[in-house]
């Protein structure tokens, strides 16, 4: 991966932050006495600022965890039994709470050390979703213990045990994840996108806006079901480049297949990922995919 020029923040304090990230409930988190201290704060006042401020924080952002959650974390940390010293149980928050947390302590700071957490939270979602989806069912607790301790070697041969393994489940409630996880995939395409979705509004077209400058976009979609303006197909044309659509109800499945090599079934709409249970597998056998863009061809040429 190539670095970029600017550097953000050191290597070192980029990795003491990510230690400090941790999986509960299905989202990442940082706890509130580690921002506290990242802020220079006491632990007190933060959470009090919170509290002033709480219509800005709802349970998305930041929640208190219960006695098993906080128990779990104490073990995988190491904590003291007797939480730390606390004499209540601790709030963490997710990456938006912590976006949030620099406009309600208001100093600078706040500010530049909120920008070093998100870009750790950045940072270690793409090292997960970087990995072709099956890293994706490793634990992100696991993955974190595996980096902290050096132990790379362990999770490349978990890899090849599970190379065959290319599919992932996103549950109902886990947007956050699947709509990364579906940027990803699109970020990867170097040349097309080639989406075959029965249902496509504006949200379609900004998930395919993470496409890199340069990658054309052609839509396969249901007329009936097409919810786009002029106006916004427009204005994606003019600030991202090549998009083509054309309407065919030779689908039930929605496709997503990128440079007409790798092609990802998926089960639900991408303007919905998320919303309810449903599966991203990869396929990378050379037939099916040229089977379905063979289909394409016939059905646009008007052969079907």
């Amino acid at each position: 991966m190539q670095e970029s020029h600017k550097t953000v923040m050191p290597n070192m304090r980029q990795d003491s932050i990510r230690n400090k990230i941790y999986a509960i409930r299905g989202v990442q988190v940082m706890l509130d006495s580690d921002l506290a201290e990242l802020y220079q704060v006491e632990t007190s006042n933060l959470n009090k600022a919170v509290k002033r401020n709480i219509e800005r924080f709802p349970e998305n952002y930041c929640f208190k965890l219960n006695d098993d959650e906080f128990a779990s974390l104490r073990f995988q940390i190491g904590m003291s039994n007797q939480r730390g010293g606390r004499r209540f149980l601790p709030y963490v928050f997710t990456e938006q709470g912590v976006a949030m947390l620099s406009g309600v302590l208001h100093s600078e700071t706040a500010i530049r050390i909120s920008i070093d957490i998100m870009n750790a939270f950045v940072s270690m979602r793409h090292f997960i979703n970087n990995n072709d989806l099956v890293l994706q069912r490793l634990d992100r607790i696991e993955l974190k213990q595996i980096e902290a301790d050096d132990k790379f070697q362990e999770l490349f041969c978990r890899l090849d045990m599970q190379e065959q393994d290319k599919a992932v489940i996103f549950f109902k409630g886990q947007i956050w994840d699947a709509i990364s996880c579906i940027e990803e995939i699109i970020g990867n395409a170097e040349k097309s996108i080639i989406l075959i979705d029965g249902y496509v509004d504006k949200g379609t077209l900004d998930m395919l806006s993470r496409k890199r400058n340069g990658v054309s976009v052609e839509i396969h979609t249901i007329r009936k079901n097409y919810n786009l303006t002029e106006k916004e197909i427009s204005a994606f044309r003019k600030q991202y480049g090549k998009l083509e659509i054309f309407f065919t109800d030779e689908f039930h499945d929605r496709f997503l297949i990128l440079d007409c090599k790798k092609m990802y079934h998926i089960g639900a709409s991408i303007k919905d990922a998320g919303k309810k249970a449903f599966e991203i597998s990869l396929n990378e056998d050379d037939k099916l995919v040229d089977s379905v863009l063979e289909r394409i061809e016939e059905y646009n040429s008007g052969k079907k």
